[in-house]
C-alpha cells in the first residue's frame, strides 16, 4: 500500500477554518438569539447567573474579570438581575469598597433549568461521537480556549510585575482556608468531588504550613484584596533528590492573565536549587493544565485509575528533571 504525506495545511486557511467553526458554534449554542438556554436573559446575564452560582459571593470586579466585561456592563447586568430577584448584593465585611454577589433561590432554580437545558444540548451533540473523538474534542478545545484567553484584546493582562509583586512566599492567615476553597470549587465542577476531598485539602496544606520554614519547602501565594487568589506548593525530599509540586490552583478571574505561569515558575526555580527532578499528580481531562505543565518540561509517566476522591478518576503522575 502507498502512504501519501499530504502537506500541511497554511496558516492561512487554517485561521479561516477556525473562524468559520468559531462562527458555527456561537450559531449553534444560540449565542445569536436575544435570550439563551431556554431563559428570557441575555447570553451575559446567563453567564453571569452561571458563574455567581459556581462562586457564591464572588465580588462583582472578579465577575467583570470572568465575563470578559467593563465595570459599567456588568453593573447593569447585575442591576438587571437584582431587580429581576435574580441576584442578591451584599457589602462585603472586609473591604466596605466592595459587594459580594449570591443568587436568591429563584436565581438558583433558574441556574439548575439553564445547566439541565446545557446538559442537554451538549449531551445530544456527544451522542454522535465516538469516546476517543470526545476525548480529543474536550482536550483540544480546552488548549483552543486557553490560547485565546491569553490573547484576549479585551481583557487588560496583568504586568508582568504587578504579577511579581502580588506573589507573597509563605503563610498568611486565612490562606489555607482561601486555598481550600479554590481547590473545592473547582474540582466539584470538573470532578465531582465533595467534602472528602475539601478536608484533604485543607488538613494537608495545613500541616505542611506548620512546617515552615524548612529547607526545601515552599509556599506560594498569588495575593488580592488580602485574599490568596492562587497557589502553588514545593515539598520533597532532600535525601532522594525529588521534589512534589502540589495545591497548583489559579481562581477562575485569572486564568489566562499569566498568574499561573508566573507561580509555576517561581516554584521550579526554587525546586531546581535544591533537587534533581520535580514530579506533580493531576486527574486526566484537566488540560489546559496540562498544557502548563507539559510546556514547562514535565512528561505523563503513570496512569491509573482510582476513586478514593469520592467519584472515579484517571490519576495522572507527570515528571520533570532539572
Amino acid at each position: 500500500m502507498d502512504l501519501i504525506d499530504f502537506p500541511a495545511q497554511s496558516r492561512e486557511q487554517t485561521i479561516q477554518d477556525l473562524r468559520e467553526f468559531s462562527r458555527k458554534l456561537v450559531r449553534e449554542l444560540g449565542f445569536m438569539r436575544s435570550s439563551l438556554a431556554g431563559s428570557e436573559l441575555a447570553p451575559s446575564a446567563v453567564h453571569a447567573i452561571i458563574e455567581i452560582g459556581l462562586q457564591p459571593g464572588i465580588q462583582a470586579r472578579d465577575l467583570a474579570g470572568i465575563l470578559r466585561l467593563d465595570k459599567s456592563n456588568t453593573s447593569r447586568q447585575l442591576a438587571k438581575l437584582e431587580s429581576a430577584g435574580l441576584v442578591l448584593r451584599q457589602a462585603d465585611s472586609t473591604d466596605a469598597r466592595a459587594s459580594r454577589l449570591t443568587l436568591t433561590p429563584a436565581g438558583m432554580a433558574l441556574r439548575s433549568r439553564i445547566d439541565q437545558f446545557a446538559t442537554d444540548q451538549v449531551s445530544r451533540a456527544l451522542r454522535q461521537l465516538a469516546p476517543d473523538d470526545q476525548q480529543s474534542l474536550i482536550r483540544f478545545m480546552s488548549l483552543y480556549a486557553d490560547a485565546l484567553s491569553r490573547e484576549n484584546p479585551n481583557v487588560a493582562p496583568i504586568a508582568a510585575t504587578g504579577i511579581e509583586d502580588a506573589i507573597h512566599e509563605g503563610y498568611l492567615p486565612g490562606c489555607i482556608g482561601d486555598v481550600a476553597s479554590l481547590h473545592a470549587r473547582y474540582y466539584a465542577q470538573a470532578s465531582g468531588f465533595g467534602v472528602y476531598f475539601e478536608r484533604k485539602v485543607a488538613t494537608e496544606l495545613a500541616a505542611f504550613a506548620e512546617s515552615l520554614p524548612a529547607r526545601g519547602k515552599g509556599l506560594w501565594l498569588y495575593m488580592d484584596g488580602g485574599r490568596a487568589l492562587a497557589s502553588v506548593v514545593i515539598d520533597g525530599d532532600l535525601a532522594t533528590r525529588q521534589a512534589h509540586l502540589r495545591w497548583f490552583i489559579v481562581d477562575d478571574g485569572l486564568r489566562g492573565m499569566g498568574v499561573g505561569r508566573a507561580l509555576l515558575q517561581r516554584a521550579l526555580a526554587f525546586a531546581d536549587a535544591h533537587y534533581d527532578e520535580t514530579y506533580l499528580w493531576t486527574f486526566k481531562g484537566l488540560d489546559a493544565a496540562r498544557h502548563l505543565y507539559e510546556s514547562s518540561g514535565f512528561v505523563l509517566t503513570e496512569e491509573s485509575e482510582g476513586q478514593q476522591w469520592g467519584s472515579v478518576v484517571t490519576e495522572q503522575r507527570f515528571l520533570r528533571r532539572r
